[in-house]
């Protein structure tokens, strides 16, 4: 192998690169937040809201499951438009992660609802609980925590996918590198420090959501 390493202009850039970084894990918290409370709105809808509810949440979920994430970005910052709304290049790419995120956490959200049995939700009632806080203390946290590997997996999950995001130029990390490419021509080395940034944010997000679980989820299981 016959190639001289230079990062000299890797490192220039490293203001942009960190910038671009932020952006993605500015979206990334923002569609994580948002898309579990659209999450947490649809699962509750799917198993226990009216039919017509189910039939429209069902669609949402698969459709967002079935079609490409890039597809679904393109769709928001180029078709809308069409309809009169226009958003800029990092709202159009908030939402799409939103709605993508959201469809595929309402399944794991559902799943975990589902797995409270309805005997501890009629002992809750009996002991005179309201509705609201029988939901809260009963059915949502127990589901939260009984699925929180696999949601956070698929935060995790987002947060890499998001790259795509850079198709519509959103001015997230790998926008930031192809950019830097264009004029630098070092792909080899630029690509090996964006790799190894995307690596410390999912060791970071991985270490977040440890400390949540430990805070919010870290009590005995006494089902």
């Amino acid at each position: 192998m016959n190639y001289t390493f230079q990062f000299g202009d890797v490192f220039a850039a490293w203001p942009d690169l960190l910038q671009g970084a932020w952006l993605t894990i500015r979206l990334s918290l923002y569609a994580m937040v948002l898309g579990l409370l659209v999450a947490i709105t649809c699962a509750v809808g799917k198993t226990g809201g009216p039919r017509p509810i189910r039939w429209l949440i069902n669609a949402y979920i698969e459709v967002v499951r079935n079609t490409p994430f890039l597809v679904q970005i393109f769709f928001v910052y180029f078709g809308l438009p069409a309809a009169g709304i226009r958003v800029s290049a990092d709202t159009a790419a908030l939402i799409a992660m939103v709605v993508n995120v959201g469809a595929y956490a309402t399944e794991i959200i559902r799943a975990g609802i589902e797995s409270i049995s309805r005997g501890q939700i009629e002992a809750g009632l009996a002991l005179n609980l309201s509705k609201f806080k029988v939901f809260r203390h009963i059915v949502l946290k127990p589901a939260l925590r009984t699925v929180y590997p696999a949601l956070t997996s698929q935060f995790i999950l987002l947060m890499l996918t998001s790259a795509v995001v850079s198709a519509i130029s959103a001015d997230d990390l790998t926008s930031v590198a192809a950019n830097l490419q264009s004029t630098t021509f070092r792909s080899f080395e630029i690509y090996i420090v964006v790799t190894g940034i995307y690596l410390l944010m999912a060791m970071a997000f991985s270490f977040l959501f440890r400390v949540i679980y430990r805070i919010s989820f870290n009590y005995p299981d006494r089902r």
